[in-house]
């Protein structure tokens, strides 16, 4: 049944004014929240209690140690050189770039165990990547924090590190003119310094100021320093590598170098051409090696991890490749250093 349409009236309701009531001001207390420390990473590293510790021992090596950078790549080279201190193989000049340096401290500083175990175990600490590093250096990854004190829970042995019987080379990339620069311990104003200018991030960190020239990543000018080692006159020389030999990067210019650091033209031309000039290092490596002029060490497995990696997981399997691959080659290494 359809019910009948009712217009029903308009009513209009009076306005009716409410009278203005002034609540008390009440000041609520304040209540102090407990301090509490958060975990040192949100997923613990399954085989952290695996990884090798002590001191390496007093026995040096005559001999030079080239480190190829590769940010978290670097991974694999502390596991390398772990494998190297057990088995007494201290050489007595090491030379790195960018990560390959970070690793080197704890080498020199005979830390077994040492480099691995701050990179998992401070990989999700902000203050190390993430806000708090932003704040402190104006970057996303404060290398600051691995080679200064701030509370690090293994801090680095300054006093073997500085010891003089054995060299220490961090490469850095001159911002005006475009060249590396090497910054030998002792032969420098601030190694340290030079250490985390060496492993900044092109186009994200910003400049190291040292004695008033400014620095970036040395990996922008000279990404394997090979050629250092042979003009100091080293008969033995060792090039651990970060991705397995056969890799070579696209080759092509990176028109974003030239935008970002149109200030410095120099470094920005070496920067967006760094990929060709990494791909001819790789094809001298391996003339090198045939000549014998070189030993040459790469992951034996492909790399597949990213630059600032937060897998936990895959960071410990690329330590355990390097020291496995560093245990393959052990006798060609005593052969080499010792024979």
């Amino acid at each position: 049944m359809e019910l009948p349409h009712i217009d029903l009236p308009n009513i209009e309701l009076p306005h009716v004014g409410l009278p203005h009531v002034a609540l008390p001001n009440v000041e609520l207390p304040r209540i102090g929240l407990p301090h509490v420390d958060l975990p040192m990473q949100v997923k613990p590293y399954s085989r952290m209690d695996e990884i090798p510790s002590g001191t390496a021992s007093d026995v040096i090596v005559d001999g030079c140690l080239v480190l190829e950078g590769g940010a978290f790549r670097g991974l694999y080279t502390q596991g390398f050189l772990d494998a190297m201190m057990l088995n007494d193989l201290n050489l007595q000049c090491v030379i790195g770039v960018s990560a390959g340096a970070l690793s080197a401290m704890s080498y020199v500083s005979g830390q077994i165990g040492h480099s691995a175990r701050v990179n998992i175990g401070y990989r999700h600490d902000s203050r190390y990547i993430g806000a708090k590093a932003l704040l402190h250096s104006r970057s996303p990854l404060d290398v600051g924090f691995l080679t200064e004190d701030r509370g690090v829970f293994e801090p680095l042995d300054e006093e073997r590190f500085n010891q003089p019987g054995r060299r220490f080379v961090a490469v850095a990339t001159n911002c005006l003119t475009g060249e590396p620069t090497y910054f030998e311990r002792g032969k420098c104003s601030d190694i340290m310094l030079a250490t985390r200018a060496s492993a900044t991030i092109p186009l994200i960190s910003p400049m190291v100021d040292i004695d008033g020239t400014p620095y970036l990543d040395g990996g922008c000018s000279c990404k394997i320093p090979y050629q250092w080692a042979l003009d100091q006159g080293f008969q033995r020389i060792l090039a651990v590598r970060t991705r397995e030999r056969e890799y070579r990067k696209e080759p092509k210019e990176d028109a974003t170098a030239l935008k970002v650091y149109r200030a410095y033209p120099e470094f920005a031309h070496r920067l967006s051409v760094s990929n060709f000039s990494y791909n001819a290092q790789c094809d001298e490596l391996e003339q090198l090696v045939a000549e014998g002029k070189l030993m040459q060490i790469a992951p034996s497995e492909p790399v597949r991890i990213s630059n600032l990696e937060g897998d936990l997981e895959k960071l410990g399997s690329l330590y355990w490749l390097g020291y496995q691959d560093c245990l393959d080659h052990m006798d060609d290494l005593r052969a080499y250093f010792l024979g």
